[in-house]
């Protein structure tokens, strides 16, 4: 079946629970053993002091572990991307820290792609380099041999252990090759070790997008954006195959970062949704942006349904995306001024950051999102005063595009 139809009972049998239709919440820390012997063997599992038998039925041990709502929330979340594992965290951020922790070590190179979330680009930045690992920032307009010459003249080539990709990037749409960039991860790879590439693919959410299989190795989201969908909880989640999973999980475990049993139930409850959501809410982009496209008072849009077919952005998006999304980014003629008048004028679109929720939002990325960013760095990437983010909701795109014009007037 398809996973849309599959979220409303994957992983979860109701004659264990009083036949209730929907999966209860399991608001516990710690769960019982019938035996020693079976503490026991539970404690060897999780603790990787043996292999799982194959006829050996695992229980759980500790909330902060594993727990029902958890287990199937990522069995869920896993049918969307197709992967093996799954792990859901306390929020993107804290999915990010962890992924970058575990296969980072000091004196290892970080390759990454530009522009990326704000939040990210500070711990690359600001963090990363405090534990002795060395960063490279490159950009969408450079081609694979550029990108393999930048590492090599790093004098870190030999120590490149992870190249992380927002695609498409937060806050311009930038789109880079995720083939491209697993083919340089082979490139620096050896017998002694594989060089990983890791997707940040929130922008696309599980719909639009699936980076395993253009050759990455990990998926994370913000789960609180169009995995949650209704701005009313934190997530984050990563995915991949089984054994780069359990380092994840491990270090998840010793961290203490997983979900909460009342989030990943809401979660679930999203996932229920999520692909009518998200097919409602590129619809309406897609009007949203032809409309910007066409004003006056607009300077630039930056969508992927807008891309130019002459250009090797347009062949990539056709390539790697299912749809153009739901999120828009423009330049609004004129200065800062314009961009808050603007802002301060909406009615229906709320002035908020985050995206992916059911209603619309509109936020200014360089005084907001990205204002810790370098502020060179973000002349580079076209984070500019007058830069507006748009997320773009299920309200009807007529109300939505009158919103837009009221606030565009003089």
């Amino acid at each position: 079946m398809h996973p849309e139809s599959l979220m409303m009972s994957y992983g979860y049998n109701s004659e264990s629970f009083e036949r209730a239709v929907k999966c209860p919440i399991f608001q516990t820390s710690t769960f019982t053993f019938k035996t020693a012997e079976e503490g026991k063997a539970f404690f060897e599992i999780a603790y990787g002091l043996r292999e799982k038998l194959s006829n050996e039925n695992l229980g759980y041990i500790y909330s902060r572990i594993d727990n029902p709502n958890l287990k199937i929330l990522e069995k869920r979340l896993s049918l969307w991307d197709k992967t093996e594992d799954c792990a859901v965290f306390e929020s993107g951020m804290a999915a990010i820290s962890t992924v970058l922790l575990e296969f980072l070590n000091p004196g290892d190179l970080l390759v990454y792609s530009n522009p990326v979330y704000g939040g990210t680009d500070h711990f690359i930045n600001t963090f990363l380099p405090k534990m002795g690992i060395h960063t490279l920032g490159v950009h969408p307009d450079e081609s694979k041999e550029k990108i393999i010459e930048l590492i090599n003249a790093s004098g870190k080539a030999d120590k490149l252990a992870l190249i992380y990709l927002e695609t498409p990037a937060n806050p311009t749409n930038e789109i880079v090759d995720i083939e491209t960039y697993s083919s340089i991860a082979t490139h620096f790879s050896s017998n002694e070790k594989k060089v990983l590439c890791t997707v940040d693919n929130t922008y696309m959410g599980p719909l639009w997008q699936h980076p395993l299989q253009f050759g990455a190795d990990l998926i994370i989201y913000s789960a609180t954006k169009y995995i949650g969908g209704h701005s009313d909880l934190i997530a984050g989640a990563v995915l991949g195959n089984s054994d780069l999973m359990i380092r994840i999980k491990t270090l998840r475990t010793f961290l203490g970062n997983m979900l909460n049993p009342n989030t990943a139930w809401l979660l679930m409850r999203s996932l229920e949704t999520l692909k009518v959501r998200m097919d409602q809410q590129t619809k309406n982009a897609q009007q949203v942006a032809q409309f910007l496209k066409e004003h006056s008072a607009i300077e630039k849009v930056n969508y992927l349904g807008l891309l130019d077919k002459n250009t090797e952005a347009y062949k990539i998006y056709k390539k790697q995306c299912t749809a153009p999304g739901a999120m828009i980014s423009f330049d609004i003629k004129g200065s800062e001024k314009e961009a808050f008048k603007f802002l301060n004028k909406l009615k229906l679109i709320k002035l908020a950051v985050s995206l992916g929720g059911t209603e619309s939002l509109a936020e200014h990325p360089i005084t907001m999102t990205h204002a810790g960013v370098d502020a060179e760095h973000r002349k580079k990437m076209g984070i500019t005063d007058t830069l507006i983010r748009l997320s773009i909701g299920v309200e009807n795109p007529i109300d939505i595009i009158n919103d837009l014009k009221q606030a565009l007037q003089d």
